[in-house]
């Protein structure tokens, strides 16, 4: 499970966030690259919160795949 405490600093507000034990797989924005993103030193970060169903459902499968568990969907 991500930890809130823990949240990247690139993340935008809102519900879903990548954190520090992010091992920069890539997973996440090949499944949902319209949210997630890597920044110039290779972490991953959301870049943008979904607002529709299809784009929770990416996000929430980009969740589930993560191998660390580094991203998180809670307020």
């Amino acid at each position: 499970m991500a930890d809130k405490s823990a949240k990247s600093a690139k993340n935008v507000a809102g519900k879903y966030y990548v954190d520090t034990n992010c091992i920069s797989c890539g997973q996440c924005v090949d499944i949902a690259g319209d949210f997630f993103a890597t920044d110039k030193d290779g972490g991953m970060y959301v870049k943008a919160q979904p607002n529709s169903e299809e784009g929770m459902a990416l996000c929430e499968q980009a969740l589930s795949n993560c191998p660390v568990e580094a991203i998180g969907n809670d307020v």
